[in-house]
């Protein structure tokens, strides 16, 4: 098979390739992991966290460079550079806490309901989770799943996007320095078909990414009766009441909606303002995204950065194309700029919008802010509501208290009070479920992410006398 070219999304030249794991590789990686696996979790939680502290030191000596390998995958932005200590932050948080993930599911008591009988709890990991993993945050979203299988005892097989390999070639090179752990953790690279050969060779498996990859994610794995876990993205509301303060509420959509070139699952894709300030709204969001500088000059300095995925340019034009075929207005972008062989958008605002627009409805995944007016929070929690997907929502109202109120009437997993982008918050607290298309299966954040990796048993001790079926006749014969 062929080599696969890898595109540089800052300059669109082809400055990378990898090789197509075939079948017969990505099943021979299985059987390999599969067979490391049971020793793996005969270590117990605690032996496995010490394997994983070392792998810890190797990512931090390496931090830097992972990094590096992020922002060049990606084209570069803040969070880019961070993710070796990201990394780091998601090995440590589990290191304190799968401990106590596998504490709580202990369990030895006496049956409440037939008092002789001893209960106790065991877990068993599934032998090979396959992760697949998307383009946007190649790293953090491929680990989110990886990590806490791990530390659950189960083997992993990565298959990172064939748009952003780098990063994960850069991490395995800190994974092998750890033999216990790289005889449980491996990856193959590939596109769509090598996706489906892990989902061939695994017991369980995790896919982030788009509604329709998802759908045939699920029914591959329902075919093979499988258990997965799917987050597929998000067309994520901000309501913003009368009451609030307007300079924060500006400030707060605009990041929620920009960061990363609106790359993120949990970006603010739809803007719902009360009518009575919705003019100075979008009057001083045009002002502040007027403001947003482009990376292109320098990938450390500017706010946001190219399309990490070419393509997905195109996707956002169609949009916004078709949003102003229909009555809408660019208040300000709007328009793909190629600079360097990079395709870029700076923050764009539509207003005249409506929910028979796609940019109201599907998807957007670039840096796009469509503001639409509501009258009153009855209809502000009806449009909000009015999507097939329900992954976070926003409130930013003149009171804590206000913005409660409203946020407990949405449909979304997770919902961000006066402010947006705060999933962060909840990473280790516990989990929340995703609603509609956005997702399927068990919470990936909180120790469920961690359960959702282990099968739990009952074993029922009678330590009284058994029954006797000759004695059982008289039940149905009280009379």
């Amino acid at each position: 098979m062929g080599k696969l070219d890898v595109i540089n999304p800052r300059t669109g030249e082809a400055d990378h390739a990898i090789t197509p794991a075939t079948r017969e590789e990505i099943a021979g990686k299985a059987a390999a992991l599969r067979a490391a696996q049971p020793a793996w979790e005969a270590m117990g939680v605690e032996a496995r966290c010490g394997v994983m502290a070392r792998w810890l030191g190797a990512v931090k000596a390496r931090a830097a460079d992972i990094g590096e390998a992020d922002a060049h995958d990606t084209g570069g932005c803040h969070t880019s550079y961070l993710q070796g200590f990201i990394t780091m932050g998601n090995i440590g948080g589990w290191l304190e806490d799968a401990p106590k993930a596998f504490a709580a599911l202990d369990y030895d008591a006496l049956s409440p309901s037939m008092p002789s009988v001893r209960v106790q709890s065991q877990v068993v990991a599934y032998p090979l989770v396959g992760v697949i993993s998307p383009w946007n945050a190649p790293l953090m979203l491929a680990l989110l799943d990886a990590v806490p299988a791990l530390f659950a005892g189960c083997s992993v097989l990565l298959k990172p996007s064939e748009v952003t390999p780098r990063v994960i070639e850069t991490l395995f090179e800190t994974v092998r320095e750890v033999p216990e752990l790289a005889a449980v953790f491996d990856y193959v690279a590939g596109a769509g078909d090598v996706g489906q050969a892990v989902i061939d060779q695994a017991d369980t498996i995790c896919f982030t990414g788009s509604v329709p990859t998802g759908r045939k994610v699920a029914v591959a794995c329902a075919e093979r009766l499988i258990p997965c876990h799917l987050e597929l993205g998000g067309k994520d509301p901000c309501i913003v009441t009368e009451s609030a303060d307007l300079e924060r509420a500006v400030t707060a959509v605009l990041r929620g909606a920009v960061y990363a070139t609106g790359q993120v699952c949990y970006s603010v894709e739809r803007v719902y303002v009360h009518r009575a300030i919705h003019d100075d709204f979008v009057a001083r969001l045009v002002e502040k995204a007027q403001d947003v500088r482009l990376n292109a000059d320098n990938p450390r300095a500017g706010h946001i950065g190219p399309f990490t995925h070419g393509p997905q340019a195109d996707i956002v034009a169609a949009h916004i194309a078709e949003a102003v075929a229909k009555g809408a207005k660019v208040e300000c972008g709007g328009e793909i700029e190629e600079i360097g062989g990079g395709r870029y958008l700076r923050p764009t605002v539509l207003t005249g919008v409506t929910h028979d627009m796609a940019i109201m409805r599907q998807e957007t995944f670039g840096p796009c802010i469509p503001v639409m007016a509501f009258a009153d929070t009855d209809e502000a929690v009806r449009l909000a509501n009015d999507t097939h997907f329900g992954l976070t929502a926003s409130v930013i109202a003149g009171s804590e208290e206000e913005a409660e109120a409203i946020g407990r009437r949405l449909n979304a997993g997770g919902i961000f009070l006066q402010d947006t982008f705060l999933t962060f918050a909840k990473s280790r607290t516990f989990g929340s479920d995703s609603f509609g298309w956005s997702g399927h299966g068990s919470p990936r954040i909180g120790p469920e992410s961690l359960r959702r990796f282990l099968r739990r048993k009952s074993l029922l001790t009678q330590t009284g006398e058994v029954a006797d079926i000759q004695d059982d006749h008289h039940l149905g014969n009280a009379s």
